[in-house]
């Protein structure tokens, strides 16, 4: 029982029960059906109703006054009034009774419901129109619902989940569409909000549909499409219409996801677990829509409704993740099971979902990719990336991730990881994209450890060398995603382009990718890295220089692959992102450029900005970032321009005469022109078929303003800025033609042709930096300077005055020395006297120059340019400025006077050029080439003694003797009759010849230095084939001693081969040589340096490409002559390993030449060629085995190609040097029919050709990538024999070889030289012709099976005719056809030219056995030489040559410079000064040996050298004989060998 209360508390209550509040309000609010209270009166009553209520206090009023009022208002008469005012009223005085009453409702559960759906549906609604004349009703009513909390009555009211819904929705979508101008303010959102989160922390569940609303407030950030699952592109004119914020439900959903984190993730969890359809339930559906992917081998998967809300789904996770990650705790490992999951749909969406939560990237997708400006001026700096980041940005698109992912949820962190290896490319790539976004986000900002960016960095690199090119691609993509500063910091460290297998490496490798989308992409991104930063490169920043330094070699390099396509790319990215043409923006560039920082020199200055002088400087650091082969490549490129210019100038005459098809006369003609200068035009373009339509459709517009603005572009005398203005006007007058579509024919063109790198607005800045050497571009400015004085001197002719004048001030004396590098710019003014020698200014002063530099300059070099120059006019005066300088030179001509060399070079070319001038000294000027100089050793031979030494390195002596040699030979050069020419020649071929026979030993103490005599046989070599463009001397060179000079191409240093080959192939390339030359290359099947070697194979495909295109069968007579020159090879030998070896030269043959087209006509010159007897050694059948080699191996060539073999109709003529008719067609026949290979060979051969494909396989799975490292248990498996090799054992019978050696008895004397000390020559040229600790035996035979075959690097070609476009000139030197007695089959078609080989006996008897060869050789290869017209002869006014084809031909190789004819001399020089690194001797025989003894177990046997004629004795002291009557003969051939002077 409770306590009695004290009279004096129950007194206090009373008076408190007497002081409490009773509603005063006694108006009737209800009426009677069919008299309705008036409307103004009803709101006045509930205004004086609301008011009242509103002052009442909770505590001092009395709810039973509530009771009738309560009734009243919540009858349905007011709540479902209908105007707004009194519905307003109702509900405003329906909240203050609940105020006043709680926690007691005075409501019946159905007037609560008609309450709530009233707030739900109308009060809350009507709060998004500031405009509504009660909005001060609704508000309170907001407020009141949530400062009271009775809005969680709701939540008991029947039906409540509904109300719920509504309620939710109402405001969700209330706030989001609120019109600008007129938004809900703040308060009222904030309300809203807290009236939501006191409705989810009083829930104690909330219904489903009510989660989904909430969930879905969070697309609201998604672009339009996301809900499909992955991020969709949206175009930019419709980029400024997408949201930049998060929207205002946006903000209430993250606010209430954040606030009562714990429930709702148990309400996500359950949201996702009824959303998310467990993996496992899709493998027993049928795939309704067949939409499984083409890797995955599975019966069912999800449909296209289930795949859309699983992308929304999806969708929702990344967007959660980014807003509040702690609420999917439960969700993550649903994902990551999704992980697992069979089917390839769940998988990638699992791993893009995945990918974009680590990165932070939400429903908006990721950031716009960063903006690369390859013609921003000044360029992008690393510390104007970082001002760049700290922009405003999207915020719905910035990446953000609250927590770290990798760190908390680890194991599904490493399992995605691991999906990088799955086996469905289509997850690859979207792993790959997703590991872009990761690295170039840093997680969402959060970062990564060291171990796992490593690791995603490793596994990017990876991906780039996917086997599927939708793999590479995404790779690629990812690498966009980067900005420049991440490219620098993050890929950087990893190694730079030129790393191997860095990945920035492994990007530079897609450039040559074999699919056209990688391959854009790729250089594309490349390029505009390099051209971003330029501006760090010329600053010097180390980590950027090692990032990007290479990149401009990279690009250049495809240019190798011959490809139309990449050659359409490259012409694209040099101009729109490495040099843009809009660079620099001369508006933006004129304002300072502050924006980007000041990181090049002009920029660095407030003065007036130069457009052309910034741009200059930008090719000037494009060229010193080249290396020797890309720079070849650059040059290149720039060389077809004046060529292409013609193209393009001869095509607008024929469109001017065509006249739109509008023709009074010569219709049909014009017509015709017109056809083949588009059919010429069109051969070097990816599709020719459209590229003829194109053009076509250009001359049939008949647009002479187009016509006009093509002239502007291809002129050489316009400057830059009107040659810019012209291309883009003209581009734009396209673009807005009838045809727009044909400006992707004609621009490339245009590039092509257009003064667009080497313009004369560029000229004054170029010549600065090469006498200041700013920031070290002196070397470049040289080499540009040197190329346009080559290639196009008519860009000179306004500056040739300065370039004069430079040279005065800078002349030499006997005291003072010159700069050297001057020899540059002395270089470049010669090669320009040659073509224009009326504009050098031969004053007195720059003659005394001349002769300064002639007598005294440094490098020695430069005396030859400067007698260049000298005698450039070639007039009286010419004669006098010679006379008076060899005057000087002979004043003290001795070995040991001051300037030695200078006079030495200085008497070399006026041998060549004025040989009237040097004809009454002839005698001293032999004297001291021959006996002072090439007969005397004053440096003795030491046993340590390198191989080879770079030029720098060249001592005096070996520079004095290369001299010499070049001074007999331009003496022989300067003889423009025949027969004084082979009258004085004898001497002098039978010198280099012993040169090249002996190993470049030529004193009779033997004791030259190895690196003199590396020197010396190689320089012979070339002075042999220089002399060789020329007929006469041509004819001097017989069989024999073709033999003895092919076996350069495997000699024991590497340098020496490289350099043979080198100037072997530049002959070539330019036609100067017979074609019986190509025979040479072919002796490179064993060249153990890979990547000179794949470039020999790029360079025959090329010139097999030409041949074929001009219908020259010249590859395929070289058959004929093959296994002649490899019966006479000191290697060759009957027994089957030795034949397996020499078949390895046929299939290094037919992978370059042999198509299914021409492989019958390659198996008639064998078969051919087997019947006959050898015309050097009768006795000898070699030639006979290995012509039945050949066709074995064509046989099981075809055979492995799947081709259809048709026999050659046709007759074919064969080599009568080479080759005699056998005594009787009995004999002939026999021949024919019997096998002289072994049975076993077949089984050989198939080996040869599975490790062929074993190679191929490899290079296709790397996608061109380099070639795969040796195994080194191959190596250690075959090392152990090397001893075995070293020891020569007796020798077998084998055909006779009179090319051996010049004395077949001196072989005893070579210990003496140091190089072999216990072998023979014979055996040291079995071992690989390389020093002992040179051998190849520590590589495997099957290691060089597979490298045999080995293609360019990265590129896949097709066989024959199908292989890249060659690279030469059209311009074929045309032969007589009257010499075709040697080889007469050799170029001109078979069926045309054959010819009997003319017997034995008639040779004989006319001229014996030395002249037979002489005769022989005299007429050799004639028809070999036969050009082919070029189709466009009949159109007027035209003479070119193939732009694209003398472009590549110039590079198809490192020997070849792309110089002109008249450059041969300087391109030896340049060739001589950067020979390869690495050395390696060519040891075909010694890995065919260590292979056989692999097998065998036993090593093989030396062989010893067949005894054969001897050679005629050497006279004790070589002299030549004095000419008599060389005056005017050698006058004639100085004018003509002028062009000829600056090869060396």
């Amino acid at each position: 029982m409770a306590p009695r209360r004290s009279a004096a508390e129950e007194v206090e209550e009373e008076e408190a029960e007497g002081e409490m509040v009773v509603l005063q309000f006694d108006e009737p609010l209800t009426w009677r059906p069919g008299k309705p209270i008036p409307l103004d009166k009803l709101l006045k009553s509930l205004g004086t109703l609301s008011k009242e209520l509103e002052e009442m206090d909770q505590d001092l009023v009395d709810p039973s006054s509530l009771t009738n009022v309560a009734k009243e208002v919540a009858s349905h008469q007011l709540l479902n009034h209908k105007d707004k005012g009194v519905r307003a009223y109702a509900v405003a005085c329906v909240v203050d009774i609940l105020r006043l009453c709680a926690p007691d409702a005075p409501f019946t559960p159905s007037q609560m419901k008609d309450i709530f759906n009233l707030i739900a549906t109308s009060i809350i609604p009507a709060l998004f129109d500031p405009a509504n004349p009660y909005n001060a009703q609704h508000k309170y009513v907001l407020h009141s619902l949530t400062e009271i909390k009775s809005i969680v009555l709701i939540l008991d009211v029947d039906g409540s989940d509904t109300l719920l819904l509504q309620l939710f929705s109402n405001i969700f979508d209330g706030v989001s569409k609120s019109i600008p101008g007129e938004q809900v303010a703040k308060e009222i959102e904030f309300t809203m909000a807290e009236m939501l989160g006191v409705l989810v922390d009083e829930a104690t569940s909330l219904p489903a549909k009510v989660v989904d609303v909430i969930m879905a407030q969070f697309l609201r950030a998604a672009a339009p499409g996301a809900g499909k699952g992955r991020h969709v592109q949206i175009d930019e004119s419709q980029a400024t219409l997408l949201a930049k914020e998060e929207p205002e439900a946006y903000q209430i959903a993250k606010s209430l996801c954040q606030t009562f984190d714990t429930k709702m993730s148990r309400f996500v969890s359950q949201y996702f677990s009824d959303v998310i359809v467990d993996a496992t339930s899709f493998a027993g559906r049928p795939n309704r829509d067949g939409d499984e992917s083409e890797e995955e081998d599975v019966p069912s998967g999800p449909s296209e409704s289930d795949l859309r809300e699983l992308g929304k789904a999806h969708t929702l996770i990344r967007e959660i993740w980014k807003a509040v990650p702690q609420i999917l705790q439960n969700v993550v490992p649903q994902v990551d099971a999704e992980l697992s999951a069979d089917n390839v749909h769940l998988r990638q969406l699992a791993t893009e979902t995945l990918g974009d939560m680590i990165s932070g990237i939400g429903a908006a997708g990721p950031p716009p990719p960063p903006t690369l400006d390859p013609a921003a001026y000044p360029p992008l700096t690393l510390e104007a990336d970082d001002n760049l980041d700290v922009q405003p940005a999207n915020a719905l698109t910035t990446p953000l991730s609250a927590i770290s992912f990798s760190q908390t949820h680890n194991d599904t962190f490493h399992k995605f990881l691991s999906r990088k290896n799955d086996k469905a490319s289509t997850i690859r790539a979207a792993w790959t994209t997703a590991v872009g976004y990761i690295l170039s986000t840093s997680a969402g900002g959060i970062g990564l450890s060291r171990e796992d960016e490593a690791s995603l960095i490793q596994g990017l690199g990876e991906k780039l060398s996917d086997n599927d090119d939708r793999v590479r691609l995404a790779a690629v993509k990812a690498i966009e995603s980067f900005s420049f500063k991440d490219v620098v910091l993050k890929l950087g460290p990893n190694g730079g382009v030129s790393k191997e297998g860095s990945i920035l490496c492994t990007l530079a490798d897609r450039c040559r990718d074999r699919k056209a989308a990688v391959r854009v992409a790729a250089m594309s991104l490349l390029a505009k890295l390099w051209a971003v930063g330029t501006g760090e490169l010329l600053a010097g920043n180390d980590a950027v220089i090692a990032a990007l330094d290479g990149v401009p070699s990279r690009i250049y390099n495809a240019f190798y692959a011959n490809d139309p396509e990449v050659n359409v790319l490259l012409d694209r990215v040099v101009f729109e992102c490495l040099v843009p043409l809009t660079y620099p923006p001369t508006k933006k560039g004129s304002k300072g450029g502050a924006s980007n920082g000041a990181s090049q020199s002009q920029s660095t200055t407030t003065t007036a900005f130069d457009p052309d002088a910034v741009r200059a400087e930008r090719i000037l650091l494009l060229v010193r970032s080249l290396d020797p082969m890309s720079k070849k490549a650059f040059f290149a490129l720039q060389s077809r321009q004046p060529q292409f210019s013609q193209i393009m100038e001869t095509f607008i005459k024929q469109c001017e005469l065509y006249n739109g098809g509008v023709m009074e006369e010569n219709a049909d003609k014009t017509t015709n022109n017109l056809n083949k200068i588009v059919q010429y035009i069109t051969q070097f373009l990816p599709n020719p078929a459209q590229s003829i339509q194109d053009l076509l459709k250009f001359a049939k517009g008949n647009d002479r303003r187009s016509r006009n603005l093509i002239r502007y572009v291809i002129g050489q005398e316009h400057d830059f800025k009107t040659v810019h203005n012209a291309l883009k006007e003209l581009v734009k007058r396209i673009q807005a033609g009838k045809e727009p579509a044909i400006l992707e024919t004609l621009l490339p063109l245009l590039y092509r042709s257009g003064c667009l790198i080497f313009n004369r607005s560029h000229l004054s800045t170029i010549m600065e930096y090469s006498k200041s050497d700013k920031d070290g571009f002196g070397a470049a400015a040289h080499e540009i300077l040197n190329e346009i004085s080559q290639r196009n001197p008519d860009l000179f002719k306004a500056h040739i005055g300065q370039l004069c004048k430079d040279l005065v001030e800078q002349a030499p004396t006997i005291t003072r020395e010159n700069d050297p590098i001057v020899a540059e710019t002395l270089k470049a003014c010669s090669t320009y006297a040659r073509k224009y020698p009326q504009d050098v200014p031969l004053d007195r002063e720059f003659v005394g120059t001349m002769i300064s530099f002639a007598l005294y300059g440094q490098p020695p070099k430069v005396a030859k340019h400067a007698v260049n120059i000298l005698v450039a006019k070639k007039d009286k005066k010419s004669d006098v400025y010679a006379t008076d300088l060899l005057q000087r030179i002979l004043k003290d001509w001795t070995y040991e006077s001051p300037h030695f060399l200078n006079k030495l070079s200085a008497v070399s070319q006026l041998e060549l050029f004025c040989p009237k001038v040097t004809q009454d000294h002839e005698e001293s000027i032999l004297n001291m080439t021959v006996q002072q100089i090439l007969l005397v050793n004053r440096t003795p031979a030491q046993d340590e003694d390198p191989d080879w030494v770079d030029d720098a390195d060249l001592d005096e002596e070996i520079q004095a003797k290369c001299l010499a040699l070049r001074t007999l030979t331009n003496r022989l050069r300067s003889v423009e009759e025949a027969a004084e020419a082979k009258e004085k020649a004898p001497a002098v071929w039978k010198l280099l010849m012993k040169l090249v026979r002996s190993k470049g030993e030529i004193s009779k103490t033997k004791d030259t230095p190895k690196h003199h005599k590396s020197r010396l046989r190689v320089l012979a070599a070339q002075l042999i084939l220089k002399l060789c463009t020329q007929k006469h001397f041509d004819d001097i060179l017989s069989p024999s001693d073709f033999n003895a000079l092919a076996l350069t191409t495997q000699d024991a240093v590497q340098e020496v081969r490289h350099n043979f080959v080198k100037k072997l192939q530049k002959y070539l390339s330019d036609d100067k040589l017979r074609t019986r030359f190509y025979t040479i290359v072919f002796l490179t099947a064993f060249e153990p340096n890979t990547e000179f070697k794949q470039r020999i194979e790029t360079w025959v495909r090329s010139r097999a490409r030409h041949f074929e295109t001009t219908k020259q069968p010249a590859l395929e007579a070289i058959m004929a002559r093959l296994p002649s020159l490899l019966a006479h090879h000191p290697d060759y030998s009957p027994e089957l390993d030795d034949l397996t070896d020499h078949a390895r030269y046929f299939l290094f043959y037919l992978s370059l030449v042999a198509t299914e087209s021409n492989i019958g006509l390659i198996f008639k010159y064998a078969e051919r060629a087997k019947q006959t007897l050898d015309a050097l050694n009768p006795q000898s059948n070699a030639h006979q085995v290995l012509c039945d080699l050949s066709m074995a191996a064509i046989r099981k060539w075809y055979e492995k190609k799947n081709w259809a073999f048709l026999a050659y109709p046709g007759k074919v003529g064969l080599p009568v040097g080479l080759y005699t008719a056998l005594k009787s067609h009995h004999e002939a026949q026999d021949v024919a029919e019997k096998q002289l290979v072994p049975e076993a060979i077949d089984a050989k051969l198939d080996d040869l050709l599975r490790a062929m494909d074993r190679k191929k396989k490899r290079k296709s799975t790397a996608d061109g990538g380099a070639s795969e490292s040796r195994p080194a248990a191959k190596k250690s498996r075959v090392q152990p024999k090397e001893p075995k090799l070293k020891e020569p054992k007796p020798a077998k019978p084998a055909a006779p070889r009179k090319i051996a050696s010049a004395k077949p008895k001196k072989p005893k004397k070579a210990p003496a030289e140091g190089s072999a000390a216990a072998m023979s020559s014979a055996d040291r040229r079995r071992s690989g012709r390389s020093r002992g600790n040179q051998s190849y035996i520590e590589r495997d035979s099957s290691e060089d099976d597979e490298e045999m075959l080995d293609g360019v690097a990265e590129w896949d070609y097709v066989e024959g005719s199908d292989d890249d476009e060659g690279g030469e000139t059209h311009s074929d030197h045309a032969k007589s056809q009257g010499d075709a007695k040697e080889d007469v089959a050799s170029d001109a078609e078979p069926q045309d030219s054959e010819q009997e080989e003319a017997p034995p006996a008639k040779v004989s008897e006319k001229k014996g056995t030395k002249t037979r060869k002489s005769a022989a050789t005299k007429t050799a290869d004639k028809d070999e030489e036969e050009g082919s017209t070029s189709e466009l002869s009949e159109v007027e006014d035209v003479e070119m040559a193939d732009p694209e084809e003398e472009a590549e031909k110039e590079v198809a190789e490192e020997p070849q410079e792309a110089e002109a004819e008249v450059q041969e001399e300087d391109a030896e020089e340049e060739e001589a000064a950067t020979p390869p690194a690495t050395k390696a001797a060519n040891g075909r025989k010694g890995r065919a040996a260590a292979g056989a003894a692999k097998a065998k177990g036993a090593a093989p046997k030396a062989k010893a050298a067949p005894k054969s004629k001897a050679a005629p004795a050497a006279p004790k002291t070589t002299t030549l004989p004095n000419r008599t009557s060389g005056r005017a003969t050698r006058g004639r051939a100085a004018a003509k060998k002028d062009e000829d002077d600056e090869e060396e």
